[in-house]
């Protein structure tokens, strides 16, 4: 892959954003490589880092080079809208670890993420109406799912940029890191989190989580009565007993 550096380990994917000669621009053929590594983690579902490389910046949004000659049919394509929900619906939880600006359509590619942990001097920012046109890849939807309809229409209205503090105090992002050389570090160990509890239990929360409101609570008796008959849930409970059995 020409735009994304990819590494491999058991339990992740750790994915770069890897165009600093463009400020890890979004263009059409990074969207293309997003779309394998969906598709290898819809095919063997494995936690995914997304970052932006040691260049200080994420994402500097799409490129504007190629948005400006697009046109309606492009616009109903839904190019980078496609690429991100499909990042959003992936099987097993997403982080994205925010160095610098993600603005436009690298903010939006944040958003997709289930979990954002950022430097302090991470800023994201929405100015698409400044360029005359809206964040159609997910930020009218995403963006006040995660800091509420007033926030989120003032952010999209004005193209104002938010500073790690503001993000983190609105709920934008999970953490703040005050050292980029420790930002993933602290993004792996948030992963590792995640990864000592069962995979399945955590596939299916994220199913049940993400899943519209008329799912409830329908789905989430459907994933417990599958969760129950599995054997990994009757080993960790039994150990969780034995270690709690008086010696």
């Amino acid at each position: 892959m020409s735009g994304l550096r990819i590494e491999e380990r058991p339990d992740r994917l750790v994915v770069t954003l890897d165009r600093p000669e463009k400020r890890n621009a979004i263009d059409a053929d990074l969207i293309a490589e997003l779309h394998q590594v969906c598709a290898e983690l819809e095919a063997h579902p494995r936690l995914l880092l997304l970052t932006g490389g040691a260049a200080g910046i994420f994402a500097g949004g799409a490129d504007i080079s190629q948005l400006r000659e697009r046109g309606r049919t492009d616009a109903l394509a839904a190019i980078n809208s496609a690429a991100f929900a499909r990042i959003r619906a992936l099987p097993m939880p997403t982080v994205a670890a925010v160095d610098g600006p993600a603005l436009g359509g690298g903010a939006e590619l944040a958003y997709a993420c289930d979990l954002r942990v950022c430097t302090a001097r991470a800023v994201f920012g929405q100015p698409e109406v400044r360029l005359g046109i809206l964040a159609g890849a997910g930020a009218t939807h995403r963006l006040p799912a995660l800091i509420g309809e007033g926030r989120a229409k003032e952010l999209l209205f004005t193209g104002r940029r938010v500073d790690a503090a503001e993000a983190l105090r609105i709920g934008l992002v999970n953490r703040v890191v005050d050292e980029p050389g420790e930002l993933l570090t602290v993004a792996h160990a948030v992963l590792d989190e995640i990864a000592l509890g069962s995979p399945l239990a955590v596939r299916l929360t994220k199913l049940a989580v993400d899943a519209p409101a008329a799912a409830h609570p329908h789905l989430d008796l459907v994933s417990q009565a599958v969760l129950f008959e599995d054997e990994e849930k009757h080993r960790r409970m039994t150990e969780f007993l034995e270690r709690r059995r008086p010696r």
